[in-house]
């Protein structure tokens, strides 16, 4: 049974930064692309970022890519979202999600975790 977990949730001040972390079991953590998901009370689930299983490939959205970076480990199975000058723009529920093709464009995923909350005042 595949699980993404993800940890990291919380409340920061805008300028702030925050690590999203997420735990993967269940897979070949090494064989699946990842990629980290928002949504925003309200709004649609968007796209924040990718990064392939090997190589270091990564992809974000332009409004973020400037501000996030996305990373993993594949000796811990965990794929991480790096926040830097966050902004109450940025309040959302965050998910992680995986997948086994290879393109970074593609935004359909097969797996997902139940999502982090995280919080920007201002």
């Amino acid at each position: 049974q595949v699980q993404l977990v993800e940890s990291g949730r919380g409340l920061v001040q805008a300028g702030g930064s925050l690590r999203l972390s997420c735990a993967a079991s269940g897979l070949t953590f090494n064989t699946y692309t990842m990629g980290w998901f928002r949504q925003a009370p309200g709004k649609e689930r968007e796209f924040v970022a990718a990064i392939a299983w090997f190589g270091g490939r990564t992809n974000y959205a332009d409004s973020m890519k400037d501000r996030f970076t996305i990373s993993r480990d594949n000796a811990k199975n965990t794929v991480y979202l790096q926040m830097s000058s966050l902004e109450p723009m940025d309040t959302a529920v965050y998910y992680c999600a995986g997948k086994r093709d290879l393109d970074l464009l593609l935004l359909a995923y097969d797996y997902w975790g139940q999502g982090t909350q995280v919080t920007v005042s201002s």
